[in-house]
């Protein structure tokens, strides 16, 4: 991997466009950008080569497919060694989408989506609490997700 690799200002076009439409063909990036597409598949080749891009994923509804309560959990560890294994086992459930190590209060803050509020205690009561090294758990329901989106680089 290329440590010392500086974006150049194509490189940050063409990302902040892919940030907007990950979607949007190299062809089109490449006219917006004002360069061939040859040159956007090899600078995209070359990101994803030293570790900027990283795949990509899809935005998915989750209300319209049932599964309408998005929680944040707070997750206080028993002792910060315990982080490793109590997040591979989070990983293993399906409702937990997001997982971050955190400072301040929590070890570990979570994001979960679940059908219902009783699909929620389900989860909580029966898979996670029960993992070893958890200490206690704070949850958050969010009552509405205003603004989800990649920042742009400048």
């Amino acid at each position: 991997m290329a440590r010392n690799y500086e974006l150049d200002d194509t490189d940050r076009h063409i990302l902040n466009l892919l940030i907007q439409d990950a979607k949007m063909p190299y062809t089109e990036i490449a006219r917006k950008v004002n360069v061939s597409g040859g040159t956007v598949h090899v600078r995209m080749a070359r990101l994803e080569e030293i570790g900027i891009v990283q795949g990509a994923t899809l935005r998915i509804d989750y209300q319209k497919l049932g599964y309408g309560v998005s929680a944040f959990l707070g997750i206080y560890l028993q002792k910060s060694s315990e982080y490793t294994a109590v997040v591979n086992q989070l990983r293993e459930i399906p409702e937990v989408v997001n997982i971050n190590f955190t400072t301040g209060a929590y070890g570990v803050f979570a994001r979960l989506q679940c059908r219902d509020t009783q699909h929620l205690r389900d989860v909580l009561h029966d898979r996670i609490q029960p993992i070893e090294g958890i200490l206690r758990t704070e949850t958050l329901i969010s009552l509405e997700e205003v603004l989800s989106r990649s920042a742009e680089l400048t």
